[in-house]
């Protein structure tokens, strides 16, 4: 008896059968069409991209089964109401960034982002092994929502101001157009905050009706054209350290879903994060360089701002918790594992770094 021969039809034999599995099983499969309703404008490729690439990575995985058609802000719902809109199922599914909807819950920050609180690297290591997102699961059962992180922009700007910042006085009675949590924190500072969709900022920038406004970074700033008519590019944005993105699933809607179809969408978020801050991190430094080649006074908040603003965030976080048990157990989460990872952050990451932007500055000097 020939051995190779047996095991060489063997193989053919394994190979066709799995020939004719693969096209019976994705028959088997249901279609399935959502529309998702995204809070950013398809002009801004990369934050509204997030949501694409979802919708693109879910329909190769799915084999063209699972289709998810995302619309621009104001298409289907109005920005600040996707929320609402996949709670009640008038879409199936959303992209948004959760602290838009502070107004319903100031909870809702902690699904996004918070003043004062985590990075990038940070923010995805509570979700994901951090007991993050377990504990937001909670927060969102109530209202109908299945919240995946889907996009991060790192660290942002502080933003655009037609006039400078010098003191904390001078934060007194400036409309301001910054999104979240961050502006009931300002607020305290005599701030006036405007909560405005993207697409519609720079309209009250140029009317004069808000004096100075923040979106994400250079970027997506550069494309909305703010350095046109506010001349003063302040940083750090300290209430946006990292924006984790998210996409909301109808839960009726979700939970319905075949196994495979929950896999996929899930793969697909998460590779939406390592695409959009991959994409951010690539895109923003050129960015930089052509809009202070353009004429930005790029500025950093001096220090005394900064403590002022961290001290009155630290006295909101205080008067919220006493107010909201839900928000004072996941802040009270959410700073427990900050703490516990500053230190190895700024043993590590802050050493490293530092020293490079000191060989770089001295290396710039040398060169004159």
């Amino acid at each position: 008896m020939n051995r190779r021969r047996i095991v060489a039809g063997t193989a053919a034999g394994a190979l066709g059968a799995a020939g004719l599995a693969a096209p019976a099983l994705a028959q088997a499969m249901p279609e399935i069409r959502w529309r998702c309703a995204s809070s950013f404008p398809k002009s801004l490729d990369t934050i509204f991209g997030a949501g694409e690439h979802v919708a693109k990575r879910v329909l190769a995985l799915t084999d063209g089964k699972f289709q998810i058609r995302v619309f621009g802000a104001g298409e289907l719902v109005p920005a600040l109401e996707v929320a609402n809109a996949v709670t009640g199922g008038t879409v199936d599914c959303g992209h948004t960034a959760s602290y838009y909807f502070v107004g319903k819950d100031p909870t809702f920050t902690f699904d996004a982002t918070w003043p004062f609180g985590f990075n990038f690297r940070q923010i995805n290591a509570w979700l994901e092994h951090g007991g993050g997102r377990q504990i937001l699961r909670e927060f969102f059962e109530p209202m109908n929502i299945v919240s995946m992180p889907a996009g991060n922009t790192g660290a942002q700007m502080g933003g655009w101001f037609r006039r400078e910042i010098r003191t904390p006085e001078d934060l007194r009675g400036l409309k301001f157009r910054v999104g979240g949590f961050a502006g009931n924190v300002l607020a305290k500072l005599g701030v006036v905050p405007q909560q405005i969709a993207g697409g519609d900022i720079y309209p009250a920038l140029e009317r004069g009706t808000i004096d100075a406004a923040e979106w994400v970074g250079p970027y997506d700033d550069e494309k909305l054209g703010f350095n046109r008519v506010a001349p003063y590019y302040y940083y750090p944005g300290w209430w946006e350290g990292g924006l984790n993105l998210s996409f909301y699933s109808n839960k009726q809607r979700y939970d319905a879903l075949p196994t495979l179809y929950k896999e996929a969408l899930e793969s697909a978020c998460r590779d939406a994060t390592i695409e959009t801050m991959a994409k951010y991190d690539a895109v923003n430094p050129p960015a930089l360089r052509r809009l202070v080649g353009a004429g930005a006074q790029l500025r950093p908040f001096p220090r005394p701002v900064m403590e002022a603003c961290y001290h009155a965030a630290n006295e909101l976080y205080a008067e919220t918790s006493a107010a909201n048990p839900l928000f004072k157990r996941i802040y009270d989460h959410t700073k427990a594992f900050r703490e516990a990872t500053l230190p190895w952050f700024r043993v590590a990451e802050n050493t490293f770094d530092s020293f490079n932007y000191l060989m770089q500055s001295q290396e710039q000097q040398r060169r004159g």
